[in-house]
């Protein structure tokens, strides 16, 4: 297939996924933390309050290290029988898997590994709930059980519209039934469009070990500053009310493409690196990137020739789109320094 008619191709999904429903299927790892000590235990381990998570709710945490830098993010979901699902990227998997078990020696806390029994399913786009049978679920991650053709489904709420949990052996099916309902299969390049697009950091490619909350974006919606002790509380704590970080993500609006890793460089003065960036589908290229520098109106991304010039742009910074450009093409996401489930019972491994 040409570059051309991959193009073409990925506009349409880009297309569905903003005017009605696209899904697909994600890579996750999943943790599921039972017992009777399992709330308050990771109470004290991640940076947002799950204690007073009650049943069908959920919340976006963080693990970190004793200096505060990440060891993972995760969604966490207080299932209807009380125990907690923790759905995070695959890579930091055998880490917090690691960490949990050790320090929840001597509690009632069961941790198991269920990610090879259970699929997650996203359903994006404005008809998401409509299309799914979960309408009016919220606010994010909210959660609502449902039958569909036999099959349980546990829906979950998500900013960009609804993620379906089910037995691994049946998301063939649970995919067949989306698209008999009108919801388009697309590609992780398109979904990516949409994450980025909608200023939401991904570990391991955004952000990773080396950032802390507040260098990532993601303080607000991962950190309670009210809850009880938790490992590495003291240093975010610290930059939170004392200083502020060395660096920060932002979005890019890009004037040719750039990989992952490249640098930003002000001047002679290099300025950040290039996180994630989505591919070109019509008129403008954005990224996000990690920055020292969140004064400049200006920089340059790449070396010698192949520079491109950048400016940086809102958090949430694509869509709606003005009336004179209806379609929007590559975004990425760069790291400026700154001053720049499932069903009603406990899932469990098969």
């Amino acid at each position: 297939m040409t570059e051309t008619a991959t193009q073409v191709e990925l506009d349409g999904q880009y297309r569905a996924l903003r005017e009605e429903a696209g899904f697909v299927g994600r890579e996750r790892a999943t943790l599921l933390v039972g017992g009777r000590d399992a709330a308050e235990y990771l109470q004290g381990q991640l940076t947002n309050d799950t204690e007073a998570l009650e049943p069908e709710q959920g919340r976006y945490a963080a693990l970190l290290d004793r200096k505060g830098h990440l060891s993972s993010d995760m969604r966490v979901l207080r299932l209807e029988n009380g125990d907690l699902w923790l759905d995070l990227e695959p890579r930091a998997a055998e880490t917090v898997l690691k960490h949990l078990r050790t320090y929840s020696i001597g509690r009632e806390v069961e941790i198991e590994d269920v990610t090879e029994s259970w699929a997650i399913i996203s359903l994006i786009g404005p008809r998401s709930a409509e299309l799914s049978g979960f309408e009016g679920l919220g606010p994010e991650h909210a959660q609502s059980f449902r039958q569909w053709d036999g099959t349980d489904v546990l829906g979950v709420a998500t900013d960009i519209g609804i993620d379906l949990i089910v037995r691994a052996e049946a998301a063939a099916t649970l995919e067949r039934a989306l698209a008999a309902a009108g919801a388009v299969q697309v590609s992780d390049e398109a979904a990516e469009i949409i994450r980025v697009e909608s200023g939401r950091p991904r570990f391991a490619l955004d952000m990773g070990p080396e950032h802390m909350p507040a260098e990532a974006g993601i303080v607000e919606r991962a950190v309670d500053f009210e809850k009880g002790c938790y490992i590495g509380q003291e240093p975010v704590a610290r930059l939170h009310y004392r200083g502020k970080p060395n660096r920060t993500l932002r979005g890019l609006r890009l004037s040719a493409p750039a990989a992952h890793g490249d640098p930003l460089v002000l001047g002679e003065k290099e300025v950040g690196t290039i996180g994630r960036r989505t591919p070109l589908h019509r008129l403008t290229r954005c990224s996000r990137a990690s920055l020292r520098s969140a004064r400049f109106l200006g920089a340059c991304c790449g070396g010698g020739a192949e520079r491109c010039s950048c400016r940086i742009i809102r958090r949430r910074f694509l869509w709606p789109p003005s009336v004179s450009s209806r379609w929007l093409s590559p975004v990425a996401a760069a790291t400026t320094s700154t001053t720049i489930p499932g069903p009603r019972s406990r899932p469990r491994s098969a």
